[in-house]
């Protein structure tokens, strides 16, 4: 038995499969066979994978390079004994532990949430009776009977079909349910077209059919995907990838440095202790603490503005990945579409009527060429909406404001078209009862309905179905004014090539008569003699929000690319209507399984529209952008997407159709289903972007100052300016109260008007390292400079550090402004936009004021209060390196201008 899972079952004999699974059609498997199978097969569940736990995920927010540095130096301080300053570190790296094991995201729980999909039930043929089981109790080799409503519950390949129609969007991405047949197809038939086959997760929404079991749990397609999305490795953000270089960089760094500076001290003879404390200071001073939490809390600050976007961000990193989105792969139905078939344009009367408005909310217009008209006016047109609407099983409800619709996606775009032309569905339906009705079997291609008419009149028949079944049944046509006229089959044809050209699904229309009375209708009752009424065509529409997000991603210089399971004609369609690049240009998945890797790379890149793609490819195709260097943003809904969606740089979710699979693999999650809110997305991505470099541009002067002093101080092999405690204190209060700040920057102006970020463009560029290196500098040179004045003037050490001290804090409130924009002047972007920086900067004159003043504070930090005229030189320090930047930013601006 295990020798038969990889079997092409689409392509045997159904006599054939029962034989190779010792089963029984008639009879189905005796109850001692099911028991033998269920214990070697398992259940019918998907195998779950145990994630992290709580205690190992806040264990892992230690693992960073700085924060080795970090314990490390806490535990040399308590070794030495000096106990405030080891209390002090140690509690900086539990604070940036705990923010960043509060605000990481929920551990993938994909595996769990596919096992849900398969929580149904199902009834099944065993020992010649019908049985309701549990689908976990499903075996390979069981007779499972369907019928509408019913959740497919394994693989199965179908024994008989009528009118079977199956929804397999969650797993292929076709838009309509699918019309299924037990015949044999040919060997390289793709899984979308597999229509002898049904697949665990589908939702059969018409007809009856039966099957034989063929594959379970792990061994089904969805279970496939289940060990897709296991062994598909989740990436590092570009964010992560820089911060983790960059804390490796200043790693190596810092232990270069403290080691020289260690030596040297020796070598000069100072002590072993001194030399400690040194090599501490120096470290401490050097490493950027509030970078971790500042990075932590900016992303959170990123994910409350996207959720008033409409934007549920999953992984903090998501956030500053949106913004360096080079491409996004969307897939087509319930992403750019409606997930809604609507009727688009009707042909009755030799007239060519649109109908506005998209989805099943019955609100829209009938135009003809561009101008609204009075339904009513046209006979032709009215019987075309009434023979849609009553040669129709499903129904149209309202529930809490929304429109859904009970029974098959097609007959509900008819249902809409007649409620929109005035048409009153409950009216004419009590009005032309139905007496009859041919449901549609594939091997006739239509479905006809009898209706009582008149009292004393003939009874009438709608018949409904593809256009070549509907014609040959005709005889004539109705004009527009419903007068009967010869048939003109040839400028019906040409009506069907223009609409079919836009990817629209078309079902013809025709109308007979029987005699007064009759309550039977047979296929004989329509063979002959109908009168064609019309055409109506349909299509699952793009959403107008996702046309003009498209539009804003090309503007930035964002790449869109469909990815669909559904029709190339479909999906060369849709391309063309949301406006992406060389929409005709369609790739099907056929041609890409022919791919080797190497090409596929270019193919991926120069292509927008793929489709007929399984889950596999749409992998592949991820891959082979990141190849590239793109960083790759994926959208989708359905189970087939979640692969991708895990692999991708960025995984978006849909909120309101996606399956429990595609959220729990996704970064982000649209509530609103909505592609706008992605583009909405990107911008506060960027923006987020800019802010953390701002931050990172504020922050490294001050630890590049810091450690330049302390080098400064043990090779002039004087006392040190500042002390370890004070470099601490100087390190979180100013992050946490000036450059937190600057996470509430708004975004700047013309953001979605540049190019995404090169992905191997560097946090820093040339300019902002000069900048850095400029702003260090005058830290060096004043806090230095006026620590020696003092003691030249008879201040104690204390007061000389104090000095110091200040003149770092000062320093970074006024170059805090400088850096509210990168480029631009603090008033260009608007002084007073952001008042949190104001707030943060009174708050810091008051705990300076008192770390200062305040005796505690001079105990804690070793500080003493210090004059007026030691508060003038700091000042004095502190405006002219403002004043510097301004002119640095000044120069780079007229330079770039020229």
């Amino acid at each position: 038995m295990d020798t038969l899972i990889s079997r092409h079952w689409h392509h045997l004999p159904a006599e054939e499969i029962i034989d190779l699974l010792d089963s029984d059609q008639e009879e189905g498997l005796d109850l001692f066979e099911v028991d033998n199978r269920q214990h070697h097969f398992g259940a019918n569940i998907i195998s779950g994978e145990k994630g992290e736990g709580p205690l190992l995920r806040f264990l892992l927010q230690f693992h960073q390079p700085l924060i080795y540095i970090l314990i490390v130096a806490a535990a040399v301080t308590a070794l030495l004994q000096e106990w405030v300053d080891a209390g002090v570190i140690f509690g900086v790296v539990l604070v940036n532990a705990f923010i960043g094991y509060i605000q990481e995201a929920k551990a993938v729980k994909a595996i769990e949430a596919l096992a849900k999909t398969m929580t149904t039930e199902a009834m099944v043929l065993r020992a010649g009776k019908k049985q309701r089981i549990s689908s976990a109790e499903v075996v390979p080799g069981d007779i499972v009977l369907l019928k509408s409503g019913d959740k497919v519950p394994a693989d199965m390949r179908l024994l008989q079909s009528r009118d079977l129609q199956v929804d397999e969007s969650a797993l292929t991405g076709e838009s309509v349910p699918v019309e299924k047949r037990a015949e044999v197809l040919d060997h390289d038939t793709s899984l979308a077209d597999r229509l002898n086959m049904v697949y665990a997760s589908g939702l059969v929404t018409y007809g009856q059919g039966s099957g034989v079991v063929v594959a379970i749990g792990d061994q089904t397609e969805v279970g496939r995907i289940s060990r897709l999305i296991s062994t598909t490795e989740a990436l590092e953000t570009p964010l992560t990838r820089k911060i983790a270089y960059f804390s490796h960089l200043l790693l190596y760094t810092i232990l270069a440095l403290a080691a020289i500076t260690f030596l040297i001290g020796l070598v000069r003879g100072e002590s072993i202790f001194d030399m400690f404390l040194a090599v501490v200071a120096l470290a401490v001073g050097a490493i950027p603490e509030g970078l971790p939490a500042a990075l932590t809390i900016t992303l959170a600050i990123g994910v409350a503005r996207m959720a008033r976007r409409q934007a549920i961000i999953r992984k903090l990193s998501a956030v500053e990945t949106l913004g360096s989105t080079t491409v996004i792969c969307t897939d087509k139905t319930g992403t750019l579409t409606e997930n809604q078939m609507t009727v688009q344009q009707i042909s009755a009367g030799g007239e060519r009527f649109a109908v506005t408005g998209t989805g099943y909310s019955p609100e829209g217009q009938i135009l003809r060429q561009g101008i609204e008209v009075d339904a009513a006016g046209s006979s032709a047109l009215m019987e075309c909406l009434k023979a849609g609407l009553l040669c129709n099983d499903s129904l149209l409800l309202e529930k809490d404001g929304r429109w859904a619709l009970q029974g098959d996606p097609t007959e509900g775009a008819l249902l809409v078209s007649a409620v929109k032309a005035g048409l009153d569905m409950t009216g004419l339906r009590q009005r032309f009862p139905r007496m009859d009705a041919i449901p549609f079997e594939s091997q006739h291609q239509y479905m006809a309905t009898l209706h009582a008419g008149d009292a004393d009149g003939p009874g009438i028949i709608y018949i409904k179905g593809s256009v070549e079944a509907v014609l040959e049944r005709c005889a004539a046509s109705l004009d527009a004014a419903g007068r009967q006229v010869v048939l003109d089959s040839e400028r019906i044809q040409k009506d069907v090539e223009e609409m079919a050209s836009g990817g629209m699904r078309l079902l013809a229309f025709a109308k007979g008569e029987i005699k007064q009375g009759a309550t039977r209708l047979d296929h004989a009752d329509v063979a002959a003699g109908m009168t064609f009424i019309g055409l109506q065509g349909m299509i699952d529409p793009p959403r107008r929000e996702a046309i003009i997000a498209v539009e804003k991603c090309h503007t930035a210089g964002i790449k869109v690319k469909m990815i669909t399971g559904d029709h190339v004609l479909t999906a060369s369609s849709i391309a063309r209507q949301v406006g992406l690049h060389r929409p005709l240009d369609v790739v099907n998945g056929k041609t890409l399984a022919e791919v080797s890797d190497e090409k596929l790379i270019d193919v991926a890149e120069e292509t927008n529209v793929f489709a007929r793609v399984t889950p596999e490819q749409k992998l592949r195709l991820v891959e082979a952008l990141q190849a590239r260097g793109n960083v790759v943003a994926m959208t989708g809904d359905g189970v087939n997407d979640a692969p991708a969606l895990k692999r991708a740089d960025i995984g978006v979710s849909m909120g309101i159709t996606g399956t429990d699979v595609a959220k729990e693999a996704a970064n982000m999650v649209l509530t609103d289903d909505n592609f706008a809110s992605i583009e909405a997305a990107v911008e506060e991505g960027r923006g987020i972007f800019d802010n953390l470099t701002k931050f990172i541009v504020w922050t490294l002067p001050t630890n590049l100052g810091e450690g330049l002093v302390i080098l400064a101080a043990i090779f002039a092999g004087v006392t040190l300016p500042i002390l370890p405690v004070q470099i601490l204190w100087i390190n979180m209060t100013t992050a946490v109260l000036l450059g937190l700040m600057l996470a509430f920057e708004p975004r700047e102006p013309g953001i979605m008007t540049r190019p995404p970020r090169d992905p191997k463009t560097p946090i820093l560029t040339r300019e902002l390292i000069v900048r850095i290196l400029i702003v260090g500098t005058l830290l060096l040179a004043g806090s230095f400079g006026l620590f020696e004045l003092g003691l030249m003037r008879g201040a104690t050490e204390a007061q000389a550090r104090t000095i110091a001290v200040n003149v770092f804090v000062m320093t970074e409130i006024f170059y805090l402004f400088n850096c509210r924009s990168l480029t631009q002047s603090m008033f260009r972007v608007g002084f007073f936009s952001n008042l949190w920086v104001f707030g943060g900067v009174v708050i810091m004159l008051i705990l300076q004021m008192l770390f200062t003043y305040l005796p505690a504070m001079n105990f804690m930090f070793q500080s003493t209060p210090i004059g007026l005229f030691e508060w003038g030189g700091i000042l004095a320090v502190a405006v002219t390196a403002s004043f510097i930047v301004g002119a640095e930013k000044w120069l780079r601006r007229r330079s770039a201008e020229r």
